[in-house]
């Protein structure tokens, strides 16, 4: 007999599609990506997960809170330090994105420059 599988939860580094509605102001709405800042263990005991939006939109490219994520010519990616989150994962139908992990290197960009706006760590 097959072991049954686990059911999907997000893990640190994963791209997951959020939707990040409702929104108010300049927050960023509707389905986008996110980058998973916490661990699965956390996501899974508590139905929360922390992260951080992304975006397609070409006014990143000059954004000093954007991390650029992008692969290639005309396949803009960023990742938006300046609005972590923390949703309700379960209750927002997150779902796996495509592209799976984000990049060690971007990760830890992206983390250095959340820390260099709120100064968690040293």
């Amino acid at each position: 007999m097959l072991a049954a599988e686990k059911p999907w939860v997000p893990d640190r580094r994963d791209i997951i599609w959020i939707n990040f509605n409702p929104q108010s102001g300049k927050e960023m709405r509707d389905v986008h990506p996110m980058v998973v800042l916490t661990t699965r263990a956390y996501n899974e005991r508590t139905s929360l997960v922390v992260g951080l939006p992304m975006s397609t939109a070409a006014a990143n490219a000059t954004n000093p809170f954007a991390v650029d994520n992008s692969r290639g010519a005309g396949d803009p990616s960023y990742v938006i330090c300046n609005q972590p989150k923390s949703m309700d994962w379960r209750q927002r139908g997150a779902r796996p994105h495509a592209s799976g992990k984000v990049r060690e290197t971007i990760f830890k960009q992206a983390c250095a420059e959340l820390n260099d706006l709120i100064q968690l760590a040293g």
